[in-house]
């Protein structure tokens, strides 16, 4: 998952020095030797790192086009259809507080390895924490109009499989019963 990556930032003076102490070690051919190359990198680093020039921070990577989070109704030609099998099946569990709030615990705490809620967000709109890193980008479940064409067994083969070359995981750790519930409790967010 690309969701971090390490930013340089060099001031001025330090890459002055460094554009010096490379073209001094440049040899017949026009290339620094490797070790020379790594020795003034090594030199500029920790002289940076002690004179505050060189700022090494995480920077998170956004989507392209953050547009898309949250759409309503969301376009998803690529997301594969669940077999037959599955979307015959039918949700055992009507939608009642106990239901929804067992649902919500796994949506919000339980759910392994990664809760429902740093994709999909805590209103389920699809704007999660991690929602940007995520292409296509996470399901918004407040979508009526969508979320309405969605048969319940299309949403369990998704949980137990996850979606092939998209950011949602397989939750097969968790049982059937489980996930219904958490569809109890994602349907529950459609407004």
């Amino acid at each position: 998952m690309k969701n971090l990556k390490t930013s340089i930032v060099i001031n001025p003076t330090v890459a002055s020095v460094l554009h010096k102490e490379l073209t001094q070690g440049e040899v017949d051919s026009g290339d620094p030797p490797a070790n020379f190359v790594l020795e003034v990198l090594t030199k500029v680093i920790v002289f940076s790192l002690i004179s505050g020039w060189l700022l090494i921070f995480p920077m998170k990577l956004y989507a392209d086009d953050a547009s898309e989070l949250g759409l309503c109704p969301q376009p998803r030609e690529k997301t594969p259809k669940a077999p037959e099998e599955y979307i015959q099946k039918v949700n055992p569990f009507e939608k009642n507080l106990k239901h929804i709030k067992e649902g919500k615990l796994l949506y919000m705490v339980r759910a392994k390895t990664l809760q429902c809620k740093h994709c999909h967000g805590l209103k389920g709109d699809g704007r999660g924490e991690m929602a940007s890193d995520s292409f296509p980008s996470p399901r918004n479940f407040t979508c009526t109009e969508m979320m309405k064409t969605i048969p319940d067994g299309q949403l369990f083969w998704a949980i137990v499989n996850g979606i092939p070359h998209t950011s949602m995981p397989s939750y097969d750790n968790l049982s059937d019963k489980q996930i219904w519930k958490l569809i109890v409790f994602i349907r529950s967010l459609a407004k």
